[in-house]
């Protein structure tokens, strides 16, 4: 049987279209639910195009983020959801709910952690950073969740070298290109059992 995941966005959604495209190629799991933080939202429309359902954090309705939580740790636990993918989520977790889900949420980032990760570092900051610093290599990263930000165990990393004329808008669409190979791969193993973790160190098997 299939292993059941949600995919958690905020934005238009590139990298939750890499899994369901690979997902339709070659099926590897169910996508249960998107769980999106805002209405209108690329991701939501993608899910609409695919049939999966929605949760969706709508700020103007009245609804605390705790309340929110609560009500998708209801809804993912009686869907038998197994396995949650952040793939561009902006908000905060609780630490609460990633305990709920320990060893079972997975992020990824678009560098090479721990470089250039932590409170902060995100979207296009990510690779000013990069630049700034002066890196020859960048990449993503596929990682699980804790509470500390971006600290949780490597899954798996693939690099992208940095070009002498690049931009943080240029370096940020090849990370994202890899982002769209990595992404897919590493949730195929992972749903298919390839994935063994022992404290900090990931062992995948293909």
């Amino acid at each position: 049987m299939l292993k059941k995941i949600a995919v958690f966005a905020s934005g238009g959604g590139t990298d939750f279209q890499s899994v369901i495209d690979e997902n339709l190629r070659a099926p590897f799991c169910e996508i249960a639910y998107l769980v999106a933080s805002k209405p209108n939202i690329g991701a939501i429309e993608r899910a609409k195009k695919h049939g999966i359902q929605t949760l969706v954090y709508d700020k103007e309705s009245g609804e605390t983020l705790d309340e929110f939580y609560a009500r998708i740790t209801q809804a993912l636990n009686t869907a038998g959801v197994e396995y949650l993918l952040l793939a561009g989520w902006l908000k905060i977790i609780p630490e609460a709910f990633i305990a709920t889900f320990e060893d079972k949420i997975v992020n990824i980032h678009p560098s090479l952690l721990p470089s250039f990760g932590g409170k902060g570092y995100y979207g296009l900051r990510v690779h000013e950073a990069v630049l700034t610093y002066g890196a020859k290599l960048s990449g993503c990263t596929v990682h699980f969740v804790t509470a500390e930000v971006d600290g949780g165990a490597i899954i798996a990393q693939r690099s992208v070298p940095v070009e002498n004329d690049d931009t943080p808008e240029t370096l940020q669409r090849r990370v994202l290109a890899v982002e769209h190979q990595l992404l897919p791969w590493a949730m195929r193993l992972l749903c298919e059992g390839k994935v063994q973790k022992q404290g900090r160190v990931v062992k995948v098997f293909e």
